[in-house]
């Protein structure tokens, strides 16, 4: 059967395409190729993820460059693609499946002066979008995993699952600035507090620390409770020499600075509500981790274990006895050149050597 070169590779190929992007940019240059007169197109994909509702790719047929658009769930439904195209040309745009989570793919073609496109090339688009229907399903399903993989794992944890580091026991040793952060009194407050307020609470609290740590490169692994584990880790191999170790230790303190104005902005919008502040702690440290894949049988978790794991939970125990919201390691310490305070050497509980701790100078 003798196929243009956009259905064949639609039949052959492009269920294994690495990504929406490079499905479409391959799909639109065959199409090209096959002399349809085009000038972009448009991919919208619908994940579900807590945040982003759907993802646009949109695709310009003069430079083959591809870019992103995304429209979030709190926002109301925008066309992004159609409206992209329309800027463009004459649009076609067809949802690929009877659901309205289903692809839509569009094309915009050349702004000749026609209000649409002809007839015949019409006709060759929607024969284009019933061969893509079984490869963007495969792409989409894919596209779903990853979007709930990275909502509970995180980015980097999410993307190992995908790369199939499956295996019970298995990791890799790196190099990371942790923080470890947790609510002070939460015990008591969640006592007096209906269950669906205290869970708003944790939300907005949660919402300061992780949004801090995301915005300076860093993943949280684990909520515990009120707990939170977030680690920066150094970028490379050779990160040391590359400066990677400081790099990750100021990238953890800008974060943690950045949670202290966020947690202060909170407490702030709870008194005015006549609710009581959240006052919390934070500790970061500095070491070797192992990452990794650990947990029962049938039931595993993608999470961090080591003595400086360890180390930096122990020293956020210290945060209400020393009367400070912060404090650092000296690994950390030793790992930037921001100014901090001594606090002296201090023996933490299972650690078997002291620990030199410092604390924000305005805290």
């Amino acid at each position: 059967m003798d196929l243009p070169s956009s259905l064949a590779w639609l039949i052959d190929e492009a269920a294994a395409s690495p990504g929406p992007e490079r499905f479409l940019a391959e799909l639109g240059r065959r199409l090209l190729a096959d002399g349809l007169p085009l000038a972009g197109g448009a991919l919208t994909l619908s994940v579900p993820h807590p945040i982003i509702a759907r993802r646009t790719w949109l695709w310009r047929a003069e430079s083959g460059t591809v870019i992103e658009a995304l429209a979030f769930a709190a926002a109301p439904p925008v066309g992004a693609g159609r409206e992209w195209l329309a800027g463009l040309g004459p649009v076609w745009e067809e949802r690929i499946g009877p659901s309205p989570d289903d692809p839509i793919l569009g094309w915009a073609g050349l702004a000749d002066g026609a209000g649409a496109f002809a007839p015949g090339d019409a006709a060759r688009l929607r024969e284009v979008a019933r061969f893509a229907a079984a490869p963007l399903a495969a792409l989409a399903a894919r596209e779903a995993r990853a979007a709930l993989l990275e909502a509970y794992l995180g980015r980097r944890s999410a993307a190992r699952v995908q790369a199939g580091a499956l295996a019970r026991g298995t990791g890799e040793i790196i190099r990371a600035a942790l923080l470890c952060a947790d609510l002070r009194d939460f015990t008591a407050l969640s006592e007096v507090t209906e269950p669906y307020a205290m869970i708003a609470a944790l939300d907005a609290y949660f919402d300061r620390v992780a949004g801090a740590v995301h915005a300076f490169g860093g993943e949280v692994l684990k909520f515990m409770g009120d707990g939170v584990l977030a680690i920066f880790p150094v970028a490379g191999a050779s990160g040391e020499e590359a400066g990677g170790d400081r790099n990750a230790c100021e990238a953890a303190l800008r974060a943690v600075a950045a949670c202290r104005a966020g947690m202060a902005h909170l407490d702030q919008l709870r008194r005015a509500q006549g609710l009581a502040p959240l006052p919390f702690g934070a500790a970061l440290h500095f070491g070797e981790i192992l990452w990794g894949n650990i947990g029962a049988a049938d039931r595993l978790d993608f999470t961090a274990i080591g003595p400086a794991v360890n180390l930096v939970s122990r020293l956020e125990g210290l945060c209400k006895p020393l009367g400070r919201s912060v404090l650092i390691s000296g690994a950390v310490a030793a790992n930037t050149g921001s100014a901090l305070t001594p606090l002296g050497e201090h023996a933490l509980r299972g650690i078997a050597e002291s620990c030199a701790v410092f604390a924000l100078p305005e805290d």
